[in-house]
This record gives C-alpha cells, sequence and structure tokens, in this order.
C-alpha cells in the first residue's frame, strides 16, 4: 500500500538506469517480461483498490508501449473486481507488438473492449494514465497531449487520477513536465524510484507515491550505478548520539551568525535561534545596532554585538567554531553598502567552516570569491545568479544546476525547494520531507542556522548539510501535522526542531 517516504528505498535513479534495472531483471535474471508486466499490474491495481475501494466507473488511457501494458493488465484486474472499465487507445493499435499487444488480448478475451481515443470530456470515478513511461525525451504533442489535457479536466472536477509507473509529461530523471503533465492523486511506481517523480514539478504531480520492486532480488542492484541518496532516519540516529554525562557547553560548538542589517533583524534572529535549538553550546550575532538591544531582550541566550559602519567582528572570528552568513545582511548594490561589505569581507577572509546564505549567496555571484569548507544553502533565484542563468533553467534540471554550483565554488550545495537536493563531493543526496507551508519568508534562514548548528557540534560539512536539511524538513512536517500547511511560520518549527535535534530519545 502507499509508503510513507520513510520506507521508500534509500536509492534513487534517472530514467536511463531504472530502464537498465528492467532490463537486466528480465536478462540476467530469467524473469519473462509479461510475467514482469503481470507484477506490475497487480501492484497498480492494488494500490489503486486501496485508494478506490469501492468499484464504479474507470477510464483507463494506454499508450503503446510497456507502461500501455500494465495499463491493459491493470483494467483487467479491474473487470474481475466489478469495475465498469473504458479502455481509451492514445496510439494506433498497429503500434502494439510483443507482451504489450499480449496484454491487450488479455483484457479483451475477459470482456473488456479497447476504443481509440477521442478528444472529448471523460466521466468516471477514476481515471487510469499508462500512457507515458520513463523514456519520455521530448515535449508531449497531438492525441497524448490531448488526453492529458481532458484527464486534468476530469480531476479538476472531482474525478480521482491514477498514475501507472508515472504520471505522463514528468520527465523520469528530472521531474521537468515537458510541455504538459498528468496531475495525478495517486502514482504507483516499481523496481527503482525515479529522481523525477521526488524532485522539480514531480512530487506536485505525482501526488501520493507508493512503491513495489515487484519481487526484484537484492542481486539485481548490486553494482549498478544510481543517481542520488535519500536521507533517512535511521542515519540521522547515528550522527546525533546523546550526549555524554559531563558534557559542557564548549563540546558543543561556538556559531557566529553575521547579518540582520537595519530593518532585517528577523532574519539572523530566526537562524541564531535555529542554531540554539539544535544543540550549538554558543550562538553570537553580529547584527546592526538597530536590532542587538531588543533582541538580548527577546531571547537572552544570544550573545549581540551591535555592529557599527566601522566596527570589525573580528574579536567574535576569533572565538567562533563556524559562521552562519547572510540572512538579513544586505545587498552589495544598495545604495550605501558601508555596513555589509566588511562583514561579508571578514567572513570570506576567516579561516573558519562558513554557511552562506540569502543575501551572501547574491554577493558571491558578483565576485570572484572561491575557498573550501563552506556550504551554499541556494533557492532557484539565487542558484540562477550563482550559474548566470534563468530560474527556468535551474528548475528544469535541478540534479545538474546542483552539481554545476557545486563544482563551480568547490562547495558542498543545498538546492532548495520540493525535493531539496544536496550535492557533496561523494554523493548526491535528497531529501524527500518538507511540505508545501514552508515555502515562506523565513524557512531559509532557519535552515542556515541549523546546518551551522552541526557544524559546530562536529559533523563534517557534507553531514551537516545533509542532516541539517533533514531535520529542518522533519521539523517543518511536524508543526504543519499539528496546525495545518497554510499559515506556518518558521518560529512555529522551533519546538520540533528541537525535539527531532535528539532523535534517540524519541
Amino acid at each position: 500500500m502507499t509508503e510513507s517516504s520513510d520506507y521508500l528505498p534509500a536509492l534513487v535513479y534517472s530514467g536511463a538506469q531504472v530502464a537498465e534495472l528492467d532490463r537486466r531483471f528480465v536478462e540476467a535474471f530469467a524473469v519473462d517480461g509479461f510475467s514482469l508486466m503481470q507484477r506490475a499490474a497487480r501492484a497498480a491495481f492494488d494500490e489503486l483498490a486501496f485508494n478506490w475501494p469501492m468499484p464504479g466507473r474507470m477510464v483507463v488511457f494506454c499508450g503503446a508501449g510497456h507502461n500501455g501494458g500494465d495499463g491493459f493488465l491493470l483494467a483487467r484486474h479491474a473487470l474481475d473486481a466489478g469495475w465498469q472499465v473504458s479502455l481509451q487507445l492514445v496510439a494506433a493499435r498497429e503500434r502494439l507488438t510483443g507482451n504489450v499487444a499480449k496484454a491487450l488480448a488479455v483484457f479483451e478475451e475477459a470482456g473488456g473492449k479497447a476504443e481509440a481515443f477521442v478528444d472529448q470530456a471523460m466521466t468516471g470515478d477514476v481515471i487510469v494514465d499508462a500512457m507515458l513511461g520513463t523514456g519520455l525525451d521530448r515535449d508531449v504533442d497531438g492525441d497524448v497531449a490531448s488526453a492529458i489535457d481532458r484527464i486534468n479536466t476530469a480531476r479538476s472536477r472531482g474525478t480521482g487520477v491514477f498514475a501507472v509507473d508515472i504520471p505522463s509529461g514528468i520527465d523520469a530523471t528530472t521531474g521537468q513536465v515537458r510541455g504538459l503533465a498528468v496531475n495525478a492523486h495517486a502514482t504507483a511506481t516499481f523496481i527503482g524510484l525515479k529522481m523525477g517523480l521526488l524532485t522539480g514539478a514531480g512530487p506536485a504531480h505525482c501526488g501520493a507515491l507508493s512503491f513495489d520492486d515487484l519481487d526484484a532480488p537484492d542481486e539485481l542492484f548490486e553494482g549498478q550505478a544510481y543517481l542520488a541518496r535519500r536521507i533517512d532516519h535511521r542515519a540521522l540516529r547515528h550522527v546525533l548520539p546523546p550526549r555524554e554525562r559531563a558534557a559542557h557547553k564548549g563540546d558543543h560548538g561556538h556559531v557566529l551568525c553575521m547579518g540582520g542589517n537595519r530593518g532585517m533583524g528577523g532574519a539572523i534572529r530566526l537562524c541564531a535561534e535555529a542554531a540554539l535549538r539544535t544543540g550549538a553550546g554558543r550562538v553570537s550575532v553580529a547584527c546592526h545596532a538597530d536590532h542587538a538591544g531588543a533582541m538580548s531582550q527577546a531571547r537572552p541566550e544570544l550573545m549581540c554585538l551591535a555592529m557599527t559602519d566601522d566596527q570589525s567582528p573580528a574579536g567574535l572570528i576569533d572565538t567562533a567554531s563556524v559562521i552562519a552568513l547572510g540572512p538579513g545582511l544586505g545587498m552589495n548594490d544598495a545604495a550605501d553598502d558601508s555596513w555589509g561589505e566588511p562583514l561579508w569581507q571578514a567572513a570570506m577572509d576567516a579561516d573558519l567552516p562558513i554557511v552562506v546564505d540569502a543575501d551572501a549567496l547574491n554577493r558571491l555571484a558578483a565576485s570572484d570569491h572561491r575557498r573550501t569548507q563552506w556550504i551554499l544553502t541556494p533557492h532557484p533565484g539565487e542558484a540562477a545568479r550563482l550559474l548566470n542563468c534563468t530560474v527556468g533553467d535551474i528548475e528544469r534540471d535541478r540534479v545538474t544546476a546542483v552539481q554545476a554550483i557545486a563544482k563551480r565554488y568547490n562547495a558542498i550545495v543545498v538546492l532548495k525547494g520540493a525535493g531539496t537536493l544536496i550535492a557533496t563531493a561523494e554523493d548526491l543526496w535528497l531529501c524527500t520531507q518538507g511540505n508545501p507551508g514552508m515555502a515562506v519568508g523565513g524557512m531559509g534562514d532557519l535552515l542556515t542556522g541549523v546546518i551551522a548548528s552541526l557544524l559546530a557540534q562536529g559533523l563534517s560539512c557534507a553531514e551537516a548539510a545533509v542532516f541539517g536539511v533533514y531535520l529542518h524538513a522533519l521539523a517543518g512536517d511536524s508543526a504543519a501535522e499539528q496546525y495545518g500547511e497554510r499559515g506556518l511560520m518558521p518560529s512555529d518549527l522551533f519546538d520540533s526542531l528541537r525535539a527531532h535535534a535528539n532523535p534517540v530519545r524519541r
């Protein structure tokens, strides 16, 4: 049945890599291709029946490839279960060959009727999308585009939509919408997790995601290429063990948060408090004099230094373990940049690990600074500035974008968004937690503080980035579960951050 992301597989693949797993399953493990198609259809129908348990009227859209074959056999199961099935062929019948043609024959021998697609309004309780699989490499057009439009229109009027393996129109590797894509309520996918279902536009189009390995042996996956690793809770428990009873604040690092220019004190306070809530031993704030006093009164645990235009943060840097740079720092193209520029330069010159976010990323994009021991945390707009391209370019291929930034800046890079990606020197990581309620100003400031806190506590740059993203997303999900996504504020995450930063005790 439908899996929560905690129980999805750890490895994530490109569309081509999953196609290779499929091929290898059949050829190297002597599994009959039609038998594999039958397994996929059974798994898909079971998931459909879990989501829509009462038989009614079903419309199944099938293409000419293996995805269509899965759809024909699913329709056969639906007939047996008492559904009234209308099957629409979105391909010429003569294009159906081999196991796909065999699957259609099984459906028709059971009394089903396949009709050529007609571009007209569809009615039913559930629509099944089995038109396009993982091999899509161009924008959809023709009858497929018309069918997708009809499916999405029916969905907007209350019809359930179920996708087999991947919603038609979604790129299996990037999550890009290829012109037009099915917007499903639920998707059943097989063999290997496709990256396109989990990042970019993919999560919004696949709905509730279930996975079935179709009884693939472990040996199928050994030594095979994969695209990314999913972050999971088992690994989190290893990097954040319970603290030693004799621990003191010096053991847990000193985070220096630099930012909070005039009128932007809230950003650096969110960053600093997130660092405290996730376990940093000490947190200092170098901010504009307008905010230091009020911040110290509101949160006395923070050590706030009022920075004037001619004051250096060198003394704080000398005692810090990690710098969190950027929230509320201000832009370098402002009319008067005399406040933010010295902080930026001092941080860049410091021999400390740095987490770079927000306005500091925009300054970086306009500079030639390069260094080691740093983590960049751009959203798509900031990523586009770092690569001198458009946001559309970033969103069309988030995997390539995050890896390109990491290479250009010799950094660990967190590309925020639906399906946040983390590029490290060794691997690409994917976070499947988080929710749309977190798309609000200030959430990124929190993430900067969380990552800096983990760095200060002794995690490597790669570990701090990976598990900082994960903690932040878990906290967002916990807060949304309690009160809902709409209206979620960054400060609502503080209690959940503390709870999830102590994973062994939960």
